[in-house]
């Protein structure tokens, strides 16, 4: 399989970087699944790979493909020893680490990769016996907008479309929910209905005012839609 080129305007953008409640929010969900081996695919320039460092683990090998991102995750962590970067796809380098990652994590990522079923049987192999897939991916196909086409988006996903995803590629689904339910309406009215883009001060009230509400509504009541989903799956 030739390796394939992910294009995007820059995984910070999408990911929120400057959204730090948001990205607590979804650590706090992967936390009991990453042990001590740890892979992130797709870490543009750190900043969610900074709160992957700061858990309790030995290693933590962040890939990254892209020329302009890459530098600035190479700087970020230049004296942090346990953090080994790496400029690849992960479809590239995933034979150097055959059963080795106790987790391998995915943020806003696996929709930029247009093979996604082959992608995740590459990170089965990758991982150990009883390891875990992390999975974060927007969700909703019908929220799909000209803003995730900019960001080089495949797709939105139908939750049972990624129930069988990893299904198909040997994994036991552990969790699976609908994440951020309270973006579906902002996201519809900006993106989709009025074709916008996220701004970084949007973005940034929406972090500070909504999300921690957000999160601990969710954590009480489980919701039936959510602008995203999250995912774990583990190896058989």
């Amino acid at each position: 399989m030739p390796s394939e080129q992910i294009q995007y305007e820059g995984k910070d953008l999408e990911s929120m970087s400057f959204a730090q409640n948001y990205h607590r929010w979804i650590v706090s969900i992967f936390r009991k699944y990453l042990g001590k081996r740890v892979a992130e695919v797709g870490a543009g320039s750190g900043n969610f790979s900074s709160l992957l460092a700061s858990e309790n683990i030995q290693e933590l090998v962040a890939i990254e493909p892209s020329q302009e991102m890459f530098p600035l995750l190479r700087e970020k962590f230049r004296n942090t020893p346990r953090v080994v970067c790496a400029q690849a796809l992960f479809a590239d380098i995933y034979t150097h680490y055959t059963e080795h990652f106790d987790s391998i994590v995915y943020v806003n990522v696996l929709e930029h990769i247009e093979h996604d079923a082959i992608e995740l049987h590459y990170v089965h192999q990758s991982l150990k016996q009883g390891g875990y897939v992390c999975i974060f991916v927007p969700a909703l196909p019908w929220l799909y907008s000209v803003f995730d086409a900019s960001l080089g988006h495949y797709r939105r996903y139908e939750k049972k479309q990624l129930e069988k995803l990893l299904e198909n590629a040997g994994f036991v689904i552990v969790k699976i929910s609908f994440f951020d339910f309270f973006g579906i309406i902002p996201w519809f009215v900006a993106c989709t209905l009025f074709r916008r883009k996220l701004s970084a001060g949007n973005t940034a009230a929406y972090d500070t005012i909504v999300v921690p509400f957000s999160r601990v509504f969710e954590f009480l009541i489980p919701v039936p839609l959510g602008k995203n989903l999250i995912a774990v799956g583990k190896k058989k």
